[in-house]
């Protein structure tokens, strides 16, 4: 009765449609972003780089406070010959030290250690944003290879639905042999196509997963999530000159350049300090013992108060040569700084160009698309007239999949160039006052046909051919 039980048990269970698994998350773009903000390796390895720079901020000021040292010794000796001195030697102290002039190296070292914290605060901000570009290409590409796999999709049906028809003709004496070979022929170039389309598809889940900071399940290959949206095109052509300006005041990577040269400016100043006198107090209780019985009782007690001071006359020139290391690292700050400006005007103008060229592939594509639509229902037309021929038909069919898959891309490269752009300028798409609902308005295209959404272009083609 048991057995029977649990194997009705077992068989309910794997009639159940799986609501009893967890639910499959689904990510929008920006909840996207949010998690990969929140688990992404990079940002939280930058987190904890932060979190140390304070700790050496905490270490630095330690220079400013007291510090009390404890020391003990207790040693035993051995004689060669008599001797009135005592066998056993001991002593104990608790002091306590504060510095008086160190020659600017504690104010310095603090100094150092505050700009660390900018500087690493910066830096975070920087891999921040560059995670935020990266998960939204991710997205992007994953959108496109989805729409991608639909189209493909869409083609092999519709190719084998002209082979079906064609095997049909053929079998009913309309067509000879050569018009199911085409078919077939245009069918087998056809399904090599999906399979890349979909392996492409895999890889965007992998690449998104990966900036999520997610692992994929060993046993499966499904995702562990998914995304919502259509790849639809971002209104949004800012100013050349107000993504420059925005870009050298607000970039990170430029800020930690400068903080780099103050750091310098600062360890400067650290190491001169070693050729003043460093200036110390320090106050000390004691105990210790008397080794010669005749000078007193052995045990001993007492206070110490007192100034201590060092100045390194002569170093050996170790500090003329720190100088001289820290000289060239600050012109060398200088030069790295000039060159990240650089590289930032160069990234802002190259997503920009990218930006432009996009915009103009997907005015000419988007008018393509239209005219290789048309272009298909003429052949079909001219075939059933008996003035065309299959083979034209194909061709035509061949020429939508390819417009629609370029036009899709010209979205996806007008979309990443966007997001490029934001992250060169240090800023989120949305300051930008993007819109991704509403299409722009295209050349030779009607109202109605500017405001209809990017998932009406992909739509699969009817039949190449009629009965």
């Amino acid at each position: 009765m048991r057995l029977e039980f649990r194997a009705a048990t077992l068989l309910i269970m794997l009639a159940l449609p799986a609501p009893l698994q967890a639910a499959m998350p689904t990510y929008s773009i920006e909840q996207a972003v949010a998690l990969a903000e929140a688990q992404n390796p990079e940002i939280a390895i930058a987190h904890k780089q932060v979190q140390a720079a304070r700790g050496g901020l905490i270490e630095a000021r330690s220079g400013f406070l007291p510090s009390v040292v404890s020391t003990g010794l207790l040693d035993k000796r051995e004689h060669q010959m008599q001797t009135r001195l005592r066998d056993e030697d001991y002593n104990a102290s608790l002091r306590l030290l504060q510095n008086l002039y160190t020659g600017g190296a504690v104010t310095s070292q603090v100094a150092i250690a505050r700009l660390n914290i900018e500087k690493q605060e910066y830096e975070f901000q920087g891999i921040a944003n560059r995670v935020a570009m990266d998960v939204r290409i991710a997205f992007y590409d994953l959108l496109l290879n989805r729409a991608k796999v639909r189209v493909r999709e869409d083609s092999v049906r519709v190719l084998e639905e002209e082979l079906n028809t064609q095997q049909e003709r053929l079998s009913a004496g309309i067509v000879g042999a050569l018009n199911v070979q085409r078919a077939e022929v245009a069918l087998a170039n056809e399904r090599p196509e999906l399979v890349n389309a979909e392996t492409q598809l895999k890889n965007s889940y992998l690449r998104l997963g990966e900036l999520f900071g997610i692992d994929f399940p060993k046993n499966s290959e499904q995702a562990p999530f998914e995304v919502s949206g259509e790849l639809q095109y971002q209104r949004g052509h800012p100013d050349l000159r107000e993504c420059l300006a925005r870009a050298e005041s607000s970039r990170p990577e430029i800020k930690s350049r400068e903080k780099d040269i103050e750091i310098q400016n600062w360890q400067y100043t650290l190491d001169r300090s070693e050729l003043r006198p460093h200036v110390e107090f320090f106050s000390a209780y004691e105990l210790y013992n008397e080794r010669d019985p005749e000078v007193g009782s052995e045990f001993n007690h007492g206070y110490l108060v007192g100034i201590n001071a060092t100045w390194h006359v002569f170093d050996g020139f170790a500090t003329k040569g720190r100088l001289q290391a820290t000289r060239a690292r600050h012109e060398a700050a200088v030069q790295a700084l000039e060159a990240e400006r650089r590289a930032v005007a160069s990234e802002v103008r190259s997503a920009f160009f990218d930006l432009e060229q996009a915009d103009r592939v997907l005015e000419f594509e988007t008018k393509n698309v239209q005219t290789a639509g048309e272009t298909l229902e003429g052949a079909k037309g001219n075939l059933a007239a008996g003035l065309g021929t299959q083979l034209d038909v194909l061709q035509a069919a061949s020429d939508v999949t390819r417009t629609r898959t370029t036009r899709l891309s010209a979205i996806y490269l007008h979309n990443v160039a966007l997001a490029r752009l934001a992250r060169a300028c240090a800023s989120r798409p949305e300051t930008f006052d993007f819109d991704p609902k509403i299409n722009p308005p295209q050349a030779g295209a009607s109202e109605d046909r500017a405001k209809a959404q990017v998932s009406d272009v992909v739509q699969p083609p009817p039949k190449l051919s009629k009965q």
